[in-house]
């Protein structure tokens, strides 16, 4: 099953934001909220992923390979194997109870010579266009962080598109340092990305 570590940030108000303090498990601040997913919401997850991966890539790839990925990805059956994962966490971001966003984080897997079985990788972080410039993606990363952090510091991952300056920028901004490259399958198509990293 391949691997999404194509994140996403909503950079519109994550300037200023302290790179090492997360919010408590769950934030509520009107109709949006962050809640930790469980197995129960694999159908849930796997639509808001395929949602906010369509958004924002879709137009890149033939549709073969667009949805061979997302079959193989973001099936029910595929985000329930990550939620029963003691090593995995993943958060949902809702609207009046509706799915907007979400988030993923766990143990590293980038292909990186430096990367140790210990450290921690945020392998998501989509927002749906609508939920833009409200602050959520950042609310969502520090979500993550705090999670990845919750034993102490660790060295931090995050794989990132080659083109997805905002998103670099955006992680710039909390610590993480591009360290390295690799090939990201979406079907055929071979997608350049960046390694980033945050020493613990």
């Amino acid at each position: 099953m391949p691997d999404d570590r194509r994140t996403v940030a909503d950079p519109g108000r994550a300037a200023g934001r302290s790179a090492r303090v997360g919010p408590p498990e769950a934030a509520v601040n009107d109709e949006f909220s962050i809640r930790r997913a469980t197995v129960e919401d694999a159908g849930s997850m796997s639509r808001i992923a395929t949602d906010t991966f369509v958004e924002t890539f879709g137009h890149l790839y033939p549709p073969e390979d667009l949805a061979y990925f997302l079959l193989n990805t973001y099936s029910p059956a595929a985000q329930r194997e990550l939620l029963e994962k003691d090593s995995v966490a993943m958060w949902l971001l809702e609207r009046n109870g509706v799915a907007v966003g979400h988030a993923c984080a766990g143990n590293c897997g980038l292909p990186h010579a430096e990367a140790r079985p210990g450290d921690g990788e945020l392998k998501r972080l989509y927002v749906l266009r609508e939920a833009h410039n409200g602050g959520w993606g950042s609310k969502l990363f520090d979500t993550a962080l705090a999670w990845l952090q919750k034993d102490g510091p660790r060295t931090l991952w995050i794989g990132v598109w080659s083109q997805n300056l905002g998103a670099q920028r955006f992680y710039a901004r909390y610590g993480f340092e591009r360290v390295g490259e690799y090939k990201f399958p979406v079907g055929n198509t071979l997608d350049d990305e960046f390694i980033l990293r945050r020493r613990a």
